[in-house]
């Protein structure tokens, strides 16, 4: 028994005529009618009784079409819904809090606007818990900053990134040449939260220098951090990629390229998985994108808009 020939049955059995089976099917009619042969000879049975018009099922042409049916259009739509996640995903993704409302902002509006029907579905997460993610399967994509390599996981740069010192406007330190991280130390301090990724990097080497620093505020939100640094709540350090032009107009935008290094960010996959069509459409679009973002001097990043 083959599929084709419960197809042919299932259809002659719906519409009770062969040659309107044969037309819904795009097949010829002397093709249904050996299908059905086929299957009438594997059974030993006439599943049609073809002497009334239209044709009628027998009892065990009924039996069969009470169990054939919901197979038949089962398999058949499993066919469309398994097409149909090829064409619209989702595609899932999970990028790191400093990136998603800047950088990954960029490459969505743009996949968008060439692929409407694609759904994508957005996590934010720290550093660490983007590549858990990746590495357990809940996620195609990853956007972190930093190299990151394994066995298990991929890593493709897509652009290079610096941090860089936010202060409220006319502030000391905007004023005088940046050359220690005993400078930035010495004054109260807004940050991400514990376990991100520049946070960490900053109080190794504070702690690798001996300095000790206070943190009087601890936040999930790069943007939230520069506003509360223009009020004077005290100084931040961060990727220079969550800077915006307009942010110089508000806040001390000062490079730090020299006292903590410039590294890339990108892409992690897991080793080895075959992405679906959107997630590789999305890949393209972001590689695009995101290679119009460039390290320049004086505020960290600029942006393709």
């Amino acid at each position: 028994m083959e599929l084709r020939e419960l197809r042919s049955f299932c259809a002659a059995a719906k519409l009770r005529s062969i040659s309107k089976a044969a037309e819904q099917l795009g097949m010829g009619q002397p093709t249904v009618t050996m299908h059905i042969k086929k299957l009438e000879k594997e059974f030993g049975v006439a599943l049609f009784d073809r002497v009334k018009r239209p044709i009628q099922l027998t009892l065990a042409g009924a039996a069969l079409a009470e169990l054939a049916v919901p197979l038949v259009e089962g398999l058949d739509n499993l066919v469309v819904r398994t097409t149909q996640a090829e064409e619209v995903g989702p595609v899932r993704l999970a990028a790191t809090t400093d990136i998603i409302p800047h950088t990954l902002l960029l490459a969505v509006r743009a996949f968008l606007l060439s692929h409407p029907h694609i759904h994508l579905h957005i996590r934010s997460e720290t550093r660490r818990e983007v590549l858990q993610m990746v590495r357990d399967g809940e996620v195609d994509l990853g956007l972190v900053p930093g190299a990151e390599s394994g066995a298990d996981i991929e890593f493709e740069g897509l652009f290079a990134y610096e941090r860089v010192l936010i202060t409220p406007q006319g502030h000391p330190l905007a004023k005088e040449p940046l050359t220690s991280l005993a400078q930035i130390a010495r004054w109260p301090l807004i940050l991400m939260r514990q376990g991100s990724y520049t946070r960490t990097i900053l109080e190794e080497e504070f702690r690798r220098r001996g300095l000790s620093y206070e943190i009087v505020v601890e936040l999930d939100s790069m943007d939230t951090i520069k506003r509360y640094v223009a009020v004077g709540m005290g100084i931040s350090v961060g990727p220079g990629l969550a800077i915006d032009p307009e942010d110089t107009e508000k806040l001390g935008i000062t490079s730090m390229a020299t006292l903590l290094p410039v590294e890339q960010a990108g892409v992690v996959t897991l080793r080895r998985k075959a992405l679906s069509a959107p997630a590789q459409s999305f890949m393209s679009v972001m590689r695009d994108t995101l290679a119009a973002i460039s390290t320049v001097s004086g505020y960290g990043m600029s942006r393709g808009r």
